[in-house]
């Protein structure tokens, strides 16, 4: 099993839906560690870690959201998997 690191930020209507609690249940329920926190700028950030299918699941979602959302722009980016906390995933302050 391959583990795999990605950063993850969400563009549109992905603040005061959510995201960022049906992001963590959706990541705790495939397994994953990381983090997510809103940005000033209205977007939705994430790190996230794990196994390679179960990440790639995660992103697919994030593309989508919860139902009251409306992702605009998902960008994705390879970080080292390492650095990603393994304490589960969990909810940051906005940055």
């Amino acid at each position: 099993m391959r583990k795999i690191g990605r950063r993850l930020q969400i563009t549109g209507t992905v603040q005061g839906v959510g995201f960022r609690n049906a992001l963590c249940a959706a990541a705790d329920a495939r397994g994953l560690s990381g983090w997510v926190r809103n940005r000033s700028d209205g977007s939705v950030e994430a790190e996230v870690a794990g196994n390679a299918e179960a990440v790639e699941s995660l992103i697919a979602w994030a593309r989508r959201g919860p139902p009251a959302a409306r992702v605009a722009a998902l960008r994705v980016a390879t970080i080292d998997a390492a650095a990603v906390s393994s304490d589960g995933f969990v909810p940051r302050p906005t940055a």
